[in-house]
């Protein structure tokens, strides 16, 4: 599944974005700590929605 930044439209697609960013392989966006930031912008999970 892709999740998409509304401020700056980064995507993170849980196939491949978990590795780019340096997190375990398989780490679904849900999973993700809930004070993670956009890596482009810094904006919120709540700033994301699905694809």
């Amino acid at each position: 599944m892709k999740y998409v930044c509304e401020l700056c439209g980064y995507v993170f697609d849980e196939e491949t974005s978990p590795l780019e960013l340096g997190l375990p392989a398989g780490t679904k966006f849900d999973d993700l700590p809930d004070d993670w930031v956009c890596p482009l912008c810094g904006a919120g999970k709540d700033e994301f929605h699905p694809e």
